[in-house]
C-alpha cells in the first residue's frame, strides 16, 4: 500500500510529465532518471541489510549504515523511513547512489521499524521495500546528578600522559524540548593549576557538532555546569541521541578527552520533541474513540486514550495555557498552544479542575491534571485534540493525532 508521501510523489511524477509534453526545441521534457523514450525509471529496492554500527547478528539499529541494494538507484537523492503507517514517525535522510543497483545510508536516530522508500528529486520514488526491524540505541544511563558534589564519575578518556584528572555527571538520560531546566552538564578537572577546558556537544549519529561553549580556564576541584535546551542557532534540533564532549588541556600541555569520538554512551541522551501525555497504563479504546468517527450532531475531533481514573496527565508539549476551563460536554479542560508549533494541543475530561491558569507558561512533562470523566464522559479517559494554526476554535482545523501519539508511546 503506498504511503501519502508515495501519493505525493508520484503525483508530482505525472504533473512533470504532462508539462513536458509538447515542450518547444531546447527545453528538455526527460527528467533525471528518466529513459531515452520518456518513460519513468522507478527506482527499486530489493534488499536491505547492515553494513557497520550494526546490533548484534549484524541486526540494524538507529545509526547504523545500511546498503540498499535493487535497480533504478543512480538518481536517487534521500531515503525515507516510514515507519508505522501515517507520517509522523517518517525519518528522511539524504543520500547518493553508488551506482545503479547500490547505495549506503545511514540509518536516522529517530528511525523505527517499517518500510523504506528511495526518492529520484522530485519525480520518482520507489515502493516501500519489505518492512525493517530497527532495534533501538541502548538508553544511555546517566552517570550523576549533575552538579552534586562527589557523585561525578572519571571518564574513560583517551587521556595523554600528564593530562588532567577528568569527572563529568549528566542529569537526564532522556530529555524533552519544553522541559524544565534542559539538559545540565557539569564536570570536574584536577590537575596542578587551572585547566583550559572546551565543551561540545555532538549528534550521535553522524558525529556533527551542535553546539559549543567557548574555552575556559578552569580552576582544579571545581564543578561548571554547562546546560542545552534544545535549540542551537536559533533553531529546534531534530529528535535522536546527543552527546556532551569534552577536552582539557593542562598545565602541561597534555590533553584529557571525556570519551572516544564514536561513543554513544558516556555523557549521552535521548532528545524528543514531545512525550506521551498520560503516564500510566492505558489502550487507545476501540473504533468509536478513533478521530473522525460520527458522533451525534457532530464528528469526533479528537482521540480518546483510556487509563484509569487519577492516571497523572502531563503536557505532551510546553506552551502558553489558552484555556484552563470547565464545559459541560468537555467537563474539565486544558489548551495549550504549543511552544515553537503554532498548533493548540487540547486535554479533555480531566477528574477536577487543572490548577493552570490562562496565560500561564506550562513546560513539557509538567502535570496538567489527572484523567478523569468529568463532562460527557463514558469511562475514565482523556480526550486529545490537536488543532492548525491559528488555533483551537479561533481558525484553526483539528487533524488526527493518533499517529502522534502513537510515535510519542514508542519512547516515553
Amino acid at each position: 500500500m503506498s504511503s501519502p508521501l508515495d501519493n505525493r510523489i508520484l503525483a508530482g511524477v505525472g504533473m512533470a510529465l504532462v508539462a513536458g509534453i509538447g515542450a518547444g526545441p531546447g527545453h528538455a521534457a526527460t527528467p533525471p532518471g528518466a529513459a531515452s523514450g520518456g518513460a519513468m525509471v522507478r527506482p527499486a529496492i530489493d534488499r536491505v541489510a547492515c553494513l557497520s554500527g550494526c546490533a548484534p547478528r549484524r541486526a540494524i539499529r538507529a545509526g547504523s549504515t545500511v546498503r540498499l541494494r535493487g535497480s533504478g538507484l543512480a538518481p536517487v537523492t534521500g531515503v525515507v523511513f516510514q515507519g508505522r503507517p501515517g507520517k509522523a514517525d517518517d525519518a528522511r535522510v539524504k543520500a547518493r547512489a553508488g551506482s545503479d543497483r547500490t547505495m549506503r545510508v545511514r540509518v536516522p536516530a529517530v528511525a523505527v521499524g517499517g518500510p523504506v522508500i528511495a526518492i529520484a528529486g522530485r519525480y520518482a520514488a520507489s515502493l516501500p521495500s519489505k518492512p525493517l526491524r530497527i532495534v533501538a540505541i541502548p538508553s544511555p544511563k546517566p552517570l550523576a546528578p549533575a552538579g552534586a558534589p562527589g557523585r561525578l564519575t572519571p571518564v574513560p578518556g583517551p587521556r595523554e600522559p600528564g593530562g588532567p584528572a577528568v569527572e563529568t555527571g549528566l542529569s537526564r538520560s532522556t530529555a524533552f524540548f519544553g522541559a524544565k531546566g534542559g539538559v545540565s552538564f557539569s564536570y570536574r578537572v584536577s590537575d596542578d593549576g587551572p585547566v583550559n577546558v572546551t565543551v561540545e556537544l555532538v549528534r550521535a549519529t553522524d558525529g556533527a557538532v551542535v553546539q559549543s561553549w567557548p574555552p575556559s580556564d578552569t580552576s582544579p576541584g571545581a564543578i561548571r555546569t554547562v546546560v542545552w535546551n534544545g535549540m542551537a542557532a536559533g533553531a529546534l534540533q531534530p529528535e535522536g541521541r546527543y552527546a556532551f564532549r569534552l577536552s582539557a588541556r593542562g598545565t602541561r600541555g597534555a590533553t584529557a578527552r571525556s570519551a572516544q569520538a564514536g561513543d554513544a554512551q558516556r555523557d549521552a541522551f535521548d532528545f524528543y520533541q514531545h512525550i506521551f501525555p498520560v503516564r500510566l497504563k492505558h489502550d487507545y479504546g476501540e473504533a468509536g474513540a478513533r478521530f473522525g468517527t460520527s458522533r451525534a450532531g457532530h464528528s469526533h475531533q479528537g482521540q480518546d486514550v483510556f487509563a484509569r481514573c487519577g492516571a497523572r496527565l502531563v503536557a505532551a508539549r510546553g506552551g502558553e495555557v489558552k484555556f484552563s476551563q470547565y464545559n459541560a460536554t468537555a467537563g474539565f479542560y486544558v489548551v495549550v498552544n504549543g511552544i515553537d508549533t503554532g498548533v493548540d494541543y487540547v486535554y479533555m475530561h480531566l477528574a477536577e479542575a487543572s490548577p493552570l491558569r490562562a496565560g500561564e507558561r506550562v513546560f513539557t512533562g509538567q502535570q496538567i491534571g489527572t484523567v478523569g470523566d468529568s463532562g460527557n464522559a463514558s469511562g475514565c479517559h482523556l480526550h486529545f485534540e490537536m488543532w492548525s494554526k491559528p488555533g483551537w476554535y479561533d481558525g484553526g482545523k483539528p487533524f488526527d493525532p493518533l499517529p502522534r501519539l502513537q510515535a510519542w508511546d514508542v519512547f516515553s
